[in-house]
């Protein structure tokens, strides 16, 4: 095996996928330190802020400063049949990604948030202003969180029987599952 000179080295699939390493690389290099620091920055700063406007009305298990994600529990003690899940599919109603959920596992419907370093304070009051209207909806009318998405050209999937019923479309050819 050769190693020219200014290689980055061999990468192996153990470290990730190349062509994302080379994204992140490229990202890092195009930014340069001050601009990878003032990223990094930002991406707390959203963070930080996005947690103030929703905290309160969100259960927090691990009240704090957080980096650049926090973690709220998807559950209401006054709307006890809604889930994170629900809480997720109703976001796309409002033209927002869901983010992960149930993890972390310690915490009990988790909703992880991670706004990155790029996100406008517009679109941060936006997404605020979708979660908090949701948890409304959770307490006024839980039906609405538990049929979402309304929006999307397929409604609620059975998440478990996609899991266990695998059915690849691949052009016209449907392969059933094994």
């Amino acid at each position: 095996f050769h190693e020219p000179p200014k290689s980055i080295g061999r990468v192996k699939a153990f470290w990730g996928h190349f062509g994302i390493m080379v994204r992140a690389y490229t990202y890092i290099r195009m930014l340069g330190s001050e601009g990878l620091r003032r990223s990094a920055e930002h991406a707390v700063l959203n963070a930080n802020y996005l947690l103030s406007r929703i905290k309160g009305v969100y259960p927090l298990p691990y009240d704090r400063i957080c980096k650049h994600e926090f973690v709220v529990e998807g559950r209401f003690k006054d709307a006890p049949g809604v889930h994170a899940l629900d809480i997720a599919k109703r976001l796309m109603d409002y033209n927002f990604h869901p983010p992960t959920n149930y993890f972390p596992l310690i915490v009990h419907e988790a909703l992880m948030i991670e706004p990155t370093e790029t996100e406008s304070i517009q679109t941060l009051d936006s997404f605020a202003r979708a979660l908090l209207k949701i948890a409304e909806e959770a307490r006024t009318d839980p039906e609405l969180l538990k049929s979402a998405p309304h929006i999307t050209p397929v409604g609620r999937v059975d998440e478990v029987k996609a899991a266990k019923d695998l059915v690849l479309a691949c052009g016209v050819a449907t392969l059933p599952a094994p």
